[in-house]
């Protein structure tokens, strides 16, 4: 058997209470063979943020993503190949792997979406929370089509995380082509002046830097890098666009 342990590494933490810990539960006892080393005493779960783990991202962001491709009802084979490549181009081949092998057994669960949800919201970071959303469009268009049920789950979890209507926007802005894509990546409009598309690049800079995730580990601040280089293509389209 792969080696759970491994990728989840760093501990688990919080994702071992609440709607998190009962799914937990169920993957610890059917597939985590090195379970007494990754697992920490939960922390109490009244809504303090704290410094969550490597495994804790993990785990959630995976919890997500079984929902999102049980949204339609079903789950292809295909699907399961499309999500491979993702998590094998985010994660490395072995990554991929154990990923796939918790995902197995998550897809026989129920998961509750919005009480997890609330709960990852009171302990992990905005920043974070915008990667989990980036995270869940890209596994949801790995085929190329995004179906309306995934989308609107996708959107009823960033709401639930506490993702504002701008962000999401301009998340969604990144795999649903439109016309004004930049602009909606930006979270500005064609009428705003070329001083404001400046303040806001550097605004939404800020906001989408890989750096922002960097104690999450090496993986998954490369991932974050996906976002920051969308930021600056739509920024220099509307930089050509403008003659600026």
């Amino acid at each position: 058997m792969v080696k759970i342990g491994k990728w989840i590494g760093g501990g688990l933490g919080f994702t071992l209470g609440g709607p998190l810990g009962a799914l937990a539960g169920f993957v610890l006892g059917s597939v985590f063979d090195e379970a007494e080393n990754i697992i920490q005493k939960p922390a109490d779960l009244t809504g303090k943020k704290t410094q969550i783990t490597h495994g804790d991202y993990m785990f959630s962001l995976l919890v997500l993503v079984t929902a999102v491709l049980k949204a339609d009802g079903k789950i292809l084979r295909s699907e399961l190949d499309y999500v491979k490549d993702f998590l094998k181009r985010n994660f490395g081949l072995e990554g991929a792997k154990q990923a796939l092998i918790i995902l197995k057994d998550l897809t026989q669960q129920n998961i509750p979406v919005t009480d997890v949800c609330v709960q990852i919201r009171k302990y992990v970071d905005y920043s974070s929370r915008l990667q989990l959303v980036h995270f869940l469009f890209g596994i949801a268009n790995a085929d190329g089509v995004l179906h309306p049920e995934e989308l609107k789950l996708i959107q009823h979890i960033a709401s639930t995380l506490g993702i504002s209507d701008a962000d999401y926007n301009s998340i969604q802005a990144m795999f649903v082509p439109k016309t004004d894509w930049a602009y909606h990546i930006l979270e500005i409009n064609e009428t705003s002046t070329n001083e404001e598309i400046k303040k806001a690049y550097r605004k939404m800079a800020l906001k989408y830097h890989p750096d922002k995730v960097s104690y999450l580990g090496e993986d998954v601040q490369k991932a974050a890098n996906e976002k920051f280089q969308k930021l600056n293509e739509a920024y220099q389209a509307i930089s050509k666009e403008r003659g600026m």
